[in-house]
């Protein structure tokens, strides 16, 4: 199948899935996290998809590839706050260690990605 749109990119489909699961469990935060903890955890979940998306549209491999490092950048900050919340007991041990995989797996997916615009 040709990739016609960013919104065809599998790594894409799945870190919009990713944001989804931030917001869901991001409702059930404490109240005075809103401006913290909740905020930075959804704008570093969106930012994922976002620069895969801009990346795509810039039409040259050396700017996508620069939109994929910050995508990576993101899922190490998203990352980061999962483990703090998790810490500060805002998230199960099974929250956790589900959104760290799926984080993984699309970080994994951004690598592999920058590897074939190397190659190209």
């Amino acid at each position: 199948m040709k990739i016609k749109s960013y919104s065809d990119l599998n790594i894409w489909k799945r870190s919009i899935s990713l944001v989804e699961e931030i917001y869901k469990i991001t409702k059930n935060f404490p109240k005075e996290e809103i401006y913290g903890l909740t905020s930075q955890l959804r704008r570093s979940a969106v930012s994922i998809p976002s620069n895969i998306a801009e990346g795509f549209m810039r039409f040259h491999n050396k700017e996508y590839r620069q939109f994929l490092y910050i995508s990576l950048g993101s899922c190490a900050e998203l990352t980061t706050q999962i483990i703090i919340s998790s810490h500060l007991s805002y998230l199960n041990s099974e929250e956790t260690e589900e959104i760290l995989n799926e984080i993984d797996e699309i970080s994994k997916m951004i690598m592999g990605l920058i590897k074939k615009l190397n190659a190209n």
